[in-house]
């Protein structure tokens, strides 16, 4: 018994510790990061599950806080980049992209009918004002991405080596 209980720690002290790496610096970035994630996963469900209407009425319904997201997305990765961000981002959405298509690989033909309720809910929020809060409990970052990756290294020069001599 008591094992089971050290077990059951140790693994809630993994996910807590993985739940923290994807965590941003700010809040709004975080919230960035996972409406960028659901927006991806409503995109890959809609390829995927040949369901374009609904995807098309999501864009629709949410068009001004898609954009204003993709902003701020775009903001996230010039500020955090600099000249390289437009690779960097390109890269980010193709892995997200890319890892909620691996995970519905995965699942196999119970994919469709286990995630196409993700349109229902969405179309079904209140307001636009809702969609970070749903964003946000959909938890669509994957763990192995992350959101808000660090900052590159910063470049370091190597000083030359001087050899000094002591006179004895």
């Amino acid at each position: 018994m008591r094992r089971l209980s050290t077990l059951a720690a140790a693994g809630l002290l993994v996910t807590q510790q993985a739940a923290a790496q994807q965590q941003c610096e700010s809040p709004r970035d975080q919230s960035t990061f996972e409406l960028q994630a659901l927006k991806s996963e409503l995109m890959v469900l809609a390829e995927s599950c040949h369901d374009d209407a609904r995807y098309n009425a999501f864009v629709n319904r949410y068009q001004s806080d898609l954009a204003a997201n993709e902003r701020a997305f775009d903001d996230y990765f010039k500020h955090r980049y600099g000249k390289q961000a437009q690779r960097e981002r390109d890269s980010y959405v193709t892995s997200l992209a890319n890892a909620q298509s691996d995970n519905g690989m995965r699942l196999g033909s119970d994919f469709c009918p286990r995630n196409s309720a993700v349109f229902d809910e969405v179309l079904a929020l209140r307001s636009p004002a809702d969609l970070p809060v749903f964003a946000a409990g959909k938890d669509l970052v994957p763990v192995s991405l992350g959101a808000c990756a660090p900052p590159p290294a910063p470049k370091v020069t190597k000083a030359r080596a001087t050899r000094t001599t002591r006179k004895h």
